[in-house]
Parts: structure tokens; C-alpha cells; sequence
């Protein structure tokens, strides 16, 4: 099958969105401020910890101070708010981030929304999440300094990125979690998108889909989004990451079909996965900016 599609190059977007935040922290650290994000993991998840270190490492690259706090897999809810609580208080941590999931013993709403909503570098505290949804448009969003979620926030980036006009286009998300679809649905709300939120129970998905000139497919399941649901010309933000028995990894969109018909299409990977690391630094220095005193 020709490819027609352009691709959006996620790897090459969030490096330039990195070099760009690295000068952001030169600047702040000439006036006094380092930023300063702290991660709290709780047992020793593998694939957790991969994710972690690659966190911290970007920090490093970027100039920015890094805090690793991990607590034991049995630690209780109690213990783990008392961790947050802690760096809550810490002047040197301006971004949280509570590596999900938490052991099940934990009380995971208890402790994200423990995080205060200055400190959360992840974007889903309720405060922020209802700040979010309130803000009339991007532009109030940002001059507000509202942490957005860092995945959705680098789907919009992704999206943006192809040059197209956003107001008054149709935009489909497929899926409604939490982390992604409800946020991501509220950022392309703000753009002046007009905005349907899909899902598993929708009735003739297909036909949603087609009618999206722009669709972000976040549904967790291998190819779902075949390439005749896709609208000719349409942008395609593929954040699914599913992995075969052989190891081999597919988003939630038949790539191949959907790129004879998209305009522009994320590849999985190398496509919103590496914004993601980049829009946590970005709402890091945005949280630590607030704290800069001029020399």
C-alpha cells in the first residue's frame, strides 16, 4: 500500500522541545532557581523503574535537579502520604510526579490528590484538572500556568506541529481515561476544536472516526483503528503502545491502511511517547518559574 500520510516525527519535536527547555533553565538558575522534580516510586516495579530513571535522566540533560524517593512495596498509604507530605514541604522540589500504579494496598486517589496542586508536575490533581477544564481557551491556560497532563499536552504539540488550523475542526478522541482521552478532549475544547469523545460502548465508531480531521486514538488495544475509519487528509495522534506475545509493538492504529488515507500520522513508536518525558520538564520549569526572584 502507498503511503500518502506525512509523518509527525515525536523524537525530533520533543528534542527541540527539550533544547529549548534547558535554555529555560539557564535562565532561572540565573536567578537563583534551579528547577527541581522529585519522583516517589513505591516496590520495585521493572517496567516502573525504567520509566523513572528515564525521567531523571532527561532531567540531568536539561540542567535540572533530580530527587528519586522510593518506598518499599508494602509500605501503607499512611507512609506514603507522610512521603509526600514531606516533599510538599521541600523548597528544592518544584514538580511531583507519583509513579502509577501504586501497590494495591494503597489508596491511590488519597495520595495523588495529597500532592499539592503547585508541586503536580503531572497535571491530575482535581484542582488543576477542574482549572483546566474551566480556562476558556489555550492562550488562559498558559497565562494561568496550569499544569496539563503531560501525554495529552504532547498530543497537542504533535498536532499543532503539522501547521494545520485547529478552530472549527472536528476532532475525535477515542478513549476517556483520565491520563489521556478526558484531558486530551479539554485541550483540543480549548483550541477550538469541535470535540467528541469516543469510546469502547460508542455505537458506530467507524463512522465517528470518519468524520474526525483530527483523531487521537487512546484505547489501549492493538490496531483497533482500521485504516478505512480514517478521513482523507485527517491528522492521526496514535498514543497506544501494545506489545505482541513476540515482543513486537503496535499502536491502536493500523498504521499501514491508516497512512494511505491520513494526512499526517504519529508512528508508534517515536511518536507521542518521547513528548511525554518533555512535557513533564516543561510543566517543571513552568512550576519553578513561579518562584524566580530577578538577581
Amino acid at each position: 500500500m502507498t503511503m500518502t500520510a506525512q509523518i509527525i516525527d515525536g523524537k525530533k519535536i520533543a528534542a527541540e522541545t527539550r533544547a529549548a527547555i534547558k535554555t529555560d533553565v539557564e535562565t532561572l538558575k540565573k536567578k537563583g532557581v534551579q528547577p527541581g522534580l522529585a519522583t516517589l516510586l513505591v516496590g520495585e516495579d521493572p517496567a516502573s523503574k525504567i520509566y523513572v530513571a528515564s525521567k531523571h535522566k532527561a532531567c540531568q540533560e536539561a540542567g535540572m535537579n533530580s530527587f528519586n524517593h522510593t518506598l518499599p512495596k508494602d509500605a501503607s498509604t499512611e507512609t506514603v502520604l507522610a512521603k509526600v507530605r514531606e516533599l510538599n514541604a521541600d523548597p528544592k522540589v518544584h514538580g511531583m510526579l507519583i509513579q502509577l500504579p501504586l501497590p494495591p494496598q494503597v489508596d491511590s486517589e488519597r495520595v495523588l490528590e495529597a500532592v499539592t496542586p503547585a508541586k503536580d508536575a503531572d497535571g491530575f490533581h482535581p484542582t488543576n484538572l477542574g482549572r483546566l477544564i474551566s480556562a476558556k481557551d489555550m492562550a488562559e491556560i498558559y497565562a494561568r500556568n496550569i499544569p496539563i497532563p503531560c501525554t495529552p499536552l504532547g498530543c497537542l504539540l504533535l498536532v499543532e506541529s503539522t501547521g494545520l488550523r485547529l478552530a472549527g475542526k472536528n476532532a475525535v478522541v477515542v478513549g476517556r481515561s483520565l491520563i489521556v482521552g478526558k484531558p486530551a478532549a479539554a485541550l483540543l475544547l480549548a483550541s477550538h476544536c469541535t470535540v467528541t469523545i469516543a469510546h469502547s460502548r460508542t455505537q458506530n465508531l467507524d463512522a465517528v472516526c470518519r468524520e474526525a480531521d483530527i483523531l487521537v486514538a487512546a484505547v489501549g488495544k492493538a490496531k483497533m483503528i482500521e485504516g478505512s475509519w480514517i478521513k482523507e487528509g485527517a491528522v492521526v495522534i496514535d498514543v497506544g503502545i501494545n506489545r505482541s506475545p513476540e515482543g513486537k509493538i503496535f499502536g491502536d492504529v493500523d498504521f499501514d491502511a491508516a497512512s494511505a488515507r491520513a494526512g499526517w500520522i504519529t508512528p508508534v513508536p517515536g511518536g507521542v511517547g518521547p513528548m511525554t518525558i518533555a512535557m513533564l520538564l516543561k510543566n517543571t520549569v513552568a512550576l519553578a518559574r513561579k518562584h524566580a526572584r530577578p538577581v
